[in-house]
């Protein structure tokens, strides 16, 4: 049995793929072996659990119960497999769930890339100003050393002021990599709440972490109401898959008004889980018996909508990265030089 899961894009190309069979009317043992034939024999993720798969539905069992044994299948995909057999809607779930996890990865290729990028100019930064302290500081030094008679101490001083740009902008550049490698050990390594407590305190960041809880939620909603689910059930099923802290405390208080006797649509709109265009959106979409398709259409809003705000955060972080490295390394070589005018112009 494999270790490893299927990263977003294989649960999606999977999802699909059995969805496209299950339309046209292949039964699950055979759909599974036709997978399995088509897989080259490289023995991967998939190749492993669809072997796995292979044996179980051989044996009788349901999809859900094959995908459970081969271990490779995040949770949430299991369950909605699970409801979609129980309500003889396996073939829209399924499709449901290739949406889902094929926009879960470009999100999260989005969010890959806007830690990347500053990551990977906070290493160039830091490059660039040690070999200025490393080589070129001193390299001017050497020579102005050389030269001292012919310096006033006033010009001199402008060199010191190079090093002291190179060294500040360095500890700064050290310590914010440092914060990057730190947040991203805490993240991947089950302290994902004490990272989010403090981008919350950024407002950008705040935003992105708010709509992406609000799209895991919609999108799982839609899900579990489309399998059949009633909807009180599919809400509180629906609230671990926001991974946002704000995001579920504000949830638990629309369960509360549910329990009240109030719909999700209203309960939402009252508790402004969503900005208020799409709250109506959900009253409108309740009342006229289309919640389901409202979801679809709101959750896609929201998809957009994180990536926008992903491009806002990289479109401020990299001109704000470029610029310190222009600036700092600008000020240090403008420092170095002015002896140098000043040595020439002493001389003319």
């Amino acid at each position: 049995m494999s270790k490893r899961k299927l990263d977003h894009l294989g649960v999606s190309a999977f999802c699909e793929s059995m969805a496209m069979m299950v339309q046209a009317g292949i039964q699950t043992d055979e759909a599974v072996a036709l997978l399995q034939s088509g897989q080259s024999q490289t023995g991967g993720v998939l190749e492993q659990g669809l072997a796995v798969m292979k044996e179980r539905v051989d044996q009788g069992c349901g999809l859900a119960k094959a995908m459970e044994a081969a271990d490779i299948f995040p949770d949430y995909a299991l369950r909605m497999v699970a409801a979609g057999e129980s309500s003889g809607r396996l073939e829209d779930i399924l499709f449901r769930l290739a949406r889902y996890y094929a926009e879960q990865k470009t999100i999260s290729e989005k969010l890959k890339n806007a830690v990347t990028y500053p990551a990977a100019m906070l290493v160039l930064i830091i490059a660039v100003l040690a070999v200025m302290l490393v080589m070129v500081l001193p390299a001017f030094t050497d020579v102005y050393n050389n030269l001292t008679g012919s310096l006033s101490a006033s010009s001199y001083s402008y060199v010191r002021w190079a090093y002291a740009f190179c060294w500040v902008a360095l500890v700064v550049m050290v310590l914010l990599a440092a914060a990057l490698l730190g947040g991203l050990y805490l993240w991947n390594h089950g302290r994902r709440d004490k990272v989010e407590a403090l981008l919350r305190r950024i407002p950008l960041c705040a935003a992105i972490l708010e709509n992406m809880g609000k799209f895991r939620f919609t999108s799982a909603l839609a899900t579990f109401l489309a399998s059949g689910e009633m909807q009180d059930d599919a809400v509180l099923d629906s609230i671990p898959m926001t991974d946002c802290k704000s995001v579920e405390d504000r949830l638990h208080r629309c369960v509360r008004r549910m329990e009240e006797g109030h719909s999700i649509a209203q309960a939402a709109y009252d508790e402004a889980l969503f900005e208020p265009v799409y709250g109506r959106m959900l009253l409108a979409g309740e009342r006229s018996g289309s919640l389901e398709n409202v979801l679809g259409r709101l959750t896609e809003l929201l998809e957009t909508n994180c990536g926008n705000l992903v491009d806002r955060l990289v479109g401020i972080v990299d001109p704000l990265l470029s610029g310190v490295l222009m600036v700092t390394v600008g000020l240090s070589l403008l420092s170095v030089m002015l002896p140098l005018i000043g040595m020439m112009n002493a001389i003319a």
